[in-house]
């Protein structure tokens, strides 16, 4: 029922910007929130953004915070992740998540998509 949808991923060098897609589908989101992790082999997956699909908040790790923007488009049901000033440590498989805010779990993502890898040369 709930699909998420990730494209944009891609080879950049160091220093470079990209722009992740997430198409949602589904399910009304208006009570969710949206976030993106990443996970690079052998390392644990990780935080990297997320927003309320209503709007009333934002949220970055440390790690990319100044660097990143989480943003929605209501009209196109999408998340995007503008990714600038990338690093070789930003190398992932980059994920589109979403959670139900006030759910059973409140900290768990319920959804995820399949995953796009972002690839940053040195």
């Amino acid at each position: 029922q709930v699909q998420l949808v990730e494209s944009g991923g891609g080879l950049v060098q160091a220093g470079g910007s990209l722009r992740l897609s997430c198409a949602a589908s589904g399910r009304t989101f208006s009570k969710y929130a949206m976030g993106w992790f990443r996970q690079a082999p052998g390392k644990e997956r990780e935080f990297v953004a997320a927003l309320s699909w209503g709007g009333s908040w934002t949220s970055y790790a440390d790690s990319v915070k100044g660097r990143f923007t989480i943003s929605r488009e209501i009209a196109k049901n999408s998340v995007y992740l503008q990714m600038n000033s990338l690093k070789p440590e930003d190398t992932a498989v980059y994920y589109c998540a979403a959670k139900l805010l006030g759910g059973a779990d409140p900290v768990g993502y319920d959804y995820w998509g399949q995953g796009t890898q972002v690839t940053v040369s040195s």
